[in-house]
């Protein structure tokens, strides 16, 4: 049965003054028939009011459901609660898979109604489990926890850590057709349920209860239930996994309950980030729509590209783009200085520590004697071109490798003769001209990206690590927000004394605005690696894709996963994993606009048709 709502919803009300009933366009008969005048005025200035404007084509009111325009309708009432709750104990209910209407009205009651109330239940219950014992009756058990609880109620309330609230809540489920009305009604009862709330449906109630659950903040059902202040705090707020912050910027959707994932990593404790993923499920992808959203709010973004993936943007985003090889014009000398006086470093010790590791990936292992004789020899070099400890000199023209390798030479030790044979096939051999001019580079453009693609595997670790010393010292001379992303990091943690450099960067990076993204798809070596697991635990950021079936319980441990999370990292799809900001973490899916993919998607065939 169903009948029309028009008169019934506060919302829509009838004129008595006009002869039209609001929605359906028919005559009343209150108009005059022979009054052609008002009749023409009538259909010429009609009159119309908001409520006239928004209100639905058609109403109808069934038992159990209300059917507004082509949509339908149905309400729920919350009849009983459980005995105990914990916090946020409604999140199913707000992350609910579906959309819901869901209103809360709180009325605050008086104490002293409430112990009268009490006294007099009280009264009841111990003189019901009193009868049933001069009797010889088993005594409830139900009116014995009805009592207990009754009396901690009343001495909370005496003793003022209480007050007594009256809780309403209703939800209405919305669909688009009945089938989908019913099988979204029971998901909703069931979930209810797990939560030990009994909830019934507001049957010859519906319109009241579907007013109740509009943004009107009107309860027309009434049906309320006790609550104290301690059980009522436990439903604020309506907490779920959110990760939505007032500034930053989105980097996908949160699959727990359909939000935006927005955020500021520089708003963290520090602004790294690791992203560990298998090839093909879109690590890239991802950080190249971070990059490309982070320079829309100024940020300077460095990458050091192992594959040429990130061509494409760089272009578009008119960033300087450096294909770095030994044939390349672009050159970076290793023993460039930050010239930045720091009182907590000593700016030329610290140059001569990364460079003695930038060496021995360059010279090979190195005993005692060799290490003693290399770092004297790095000292001599500056000395020779008047640069000492003090700062003052540290603005002179540094010096170029070949100066290195001729004092080598030119000492009497057996072993430095061997390490200037060594040496000598970056400065006169096959291997000259990578690092042994004068530095070219400049990093002012918003987007640099460094291409290491056409270089030796062998050759890769050195570059790169001699790539990060480059911008790390530049990084140190002016301070500015910045994005440092190494992609294929795993190439750093090869070499004990890269990965050391890789490490000391993450945990300074903060002290200089600067955020660095690692990424990895040899999961497995990375986190062998003692030094892997410090640069995940200075990253408060850290983005889990899908996973290799043979790394997942290696991911598992590091990452403390639960099985349901190795599940979803298993078996998600492209862009699709776990995404960690401090305590949080929510599973995310990323979305890129039509535009910005076309950008940032490395994929062969589409790549084929946007030529």
């Amino acid at each position: 049965m169903s009948t029309p709502l028009f008169s019934e919803l506060p919302f829509i009300k009838k004129k008595p003054s006009e002869g039209l009933i609001a929605g359906t366009g028919k005559d009343n008969g209150a108009a005059s028939v022979t009054d052609e005048h008002k009749k023409a005025e009538i259909v010429k200035k009609p009159e119309f009011k908001v409520v006239d404007i928004i209100a639905p084509s058609s109403v109808e009111v069934d038992f159990s459901n209300i059917k507004i325009n082509d949509r339908y309708y149905r309400s729920f009432f919350v009849s009983g609660y459980p005995r105990y709750v914990d916090p946020n104990w409604l999140s199913p209910l707000i992350s609910f898979e579906h959309s819901l209407e869901v209103s809360m009205f709180i009325y605050p009651s008086t104490s002293k109604n409430i112990l009268d109330d009490l006294k007099r239940k009280i009264a009841e219950m111990e003189a019901t489990i009193q009868t049933d014992m001069e009797r010889g009756r088993a005594i409830d058990p139900a009116v014995q926890v009805a009592l207990d609880d009754a009396k901690s109620l009343q001495e909370q309330l005496v003793k003022g850590a209480e007050r007594f609230f009256r809780l309403g809540l209703y939800v209405t489920v919305p669909a688009k057709n009945s089938e989908d009305l019913e099988n979204y009604s029971k998901l909703v009862d069931s979930t209810l349920g797990s939560l030990s709330i009994t909830a019934r449906e507001a049957s010859l109630q519906m319109v009241d209860a579907f007013n109740s659950t509009l943004p009107i903040g009107a309860d027309f059902l009434q049906l309320n239930h006790n609550m104290d202040t301690t059980s009522l705090a436990t439903t604020f707020p309506f907490t779920t996994s959110e990760l939505t912050a007032n500034e930053g910027i989105i980097y996908g959707i949160n699959e727990h309950n359909g939000s935006l994932i927005i955020f500021d990593r520089f708003t963290l404790e520090n602004s790294n980030m690791v992203v560990f993923a298998k090839s093909g499920s879109g690590k890239s992808y991802f950080v190249k729509l971070e990059a490309l959203r982070s320079m829309m709010f100024g940020t300077q973004v460095i990458v050091i590209d192992p594959e040429q993936e990130y061509l494409k943007l760089c272009q578009a985003a008119g960033g300087e783009y450096i294909n770095f090889s030994s044939e390349s014009p672009v050159k970076i000398n290793p023993f460039d200085l930050s010239t930045v006086a720091d009182d907590e470093e000593n700016e030329l010790g610290r140059k001569i520590l990364s460079l003695t590791g930038f060496l021995k990936l360059v010279l090979g292992t190195l005993d005692a004697a060799q290490s003693a004789i290399l770092d004297r020899a790095l000292i001599t070099t500056y000395r020779l071109k008047g640069i000492t400890q003090d700062p003052k000199t540290q603005h002179l023209p540094p010096p170029l490798m070949e100066d290195l390798y001729k004092v080598l030479v030119g000492m009497e030790d057996k072993e430095a003769q061997d390490l200037a044979y060594r040496l000598e096939r970056f400065i006169k051999g096959s291997l000259s001209g990578i690092f042994s001019a004068p530095s070219n580079i400049n990093l002012e453009n918003q987007l640099t990206v460094f291409s290491v693609r056409d270089l030796a595997d062998q050759l890769r670790p050195l570059a790169m690590y001699l790539i990060l010393d480059y911008i790390w010292t530049k990084v140190r001379r002016t301070l500015a927000k910045r994005l440092l992303v190494v992609d294929e990091a795993w190439y750093m943690m090869q070499n004990e004394d890269s990965a050391e450099f890789l490490t000391g960067i993450a945990k300074r990076a903060r002290k200089y605005y600067l955020g660095v993204t690692t990424i990895t798809q040899d999961v497995e070596d990375f986190l062998a690696e003692e030094r892997g697991k410090a640069i995940i635990s200075n990253s408060s950021i850290q983005v889990l894709l899908k996973q290799a079936p043979a790394s997942i319980e290696k991911v598992g441990q590091v990452f403390n996963l639960s099985e349901g999370e190795k599940l979803l990292l298993l078996s998600a799809g492209v862009g699709q994993g776990l995404f960690f900001a401090g305590p949080t973490h929510v599973a995310m899916s990323v979305v890129a606009s039509p535009d910005e993919h076309l950008l940032i998607t490395t994929n062969p065939a589409e790549n084929m048709k946007s030529q």
